[in-house]
């Protein structure tokens, strides 16, 4: 008898085209800062691997450093998890460590352990899709293992 073979998964779909994206960043993150940079971007994504992943080139107009990054997300079925990795122009041979997670009643919830300015954080993506023609991601680091966030970066995408 052979093994079913795997579904993809259609989390992502809602991301697939081209969009307008409103970027809030905290200028200094976990430094109680409440200041924050606004500026736009652009966002392209397209699926990969029959459903199994999905690729976005993102143009990000940071003030004073603007650069392009990719995001490369691949689905495990068995787990029924997705593996999220960041490039960027500004780091071309680095690659973050993969933020895990998945979906559940709408809301895409994945976690990494990462380094900030030598020291170890917890990072948070949370992605929701508010409207049929917009979504959101936010990012936020924990110092403290997770017990409290501070939201350092939000992303409004709207259809271009």
């Amino acid at each position: 008898m052979s093994s079913p073979i795997p579904t993809p998964a259609t989390d992502f779909d809602f991301l697939m085209g081209r969009w307008r994206v409103r970027h809030h960043r905290l200028k200094r993150r976990l430094a109680n800062s409440e200041e924050w940079d606004d500026f736009m971007g652009t966002s392209s994504a397209r699926p990969l691997i029959g459903g199994f992943g999905n690729l976005d080139e993102n143009e990000i107009g940071l003030p004073g450093d603007p650069y392009i990054g990719i995001t490369l997300r691949t689905y495990d079925p068995r787990s029924e998890t997705w593996r999220i990795y960041w490039f960027d122009g500004r780091h071309p041979g680095a690659v973050d460590p993969p933020m895990v997670g998945r979906f559940e009643n709408g809301l895409g919830t994945f976690y990494a352990e990462h380094m900030f300015e030598g020291k170890p954080v917890r990072v948070r993506f949370l992605w929701s899709r508010p409207s049929e023609q917009t979504c959101r991601w936010e990012q936020a680091f924990s110092a403290d293992g997770g017990r409290s966030w501070e939201t350092n970066w939000i992303m409004d995408f709207s259809r271009a």
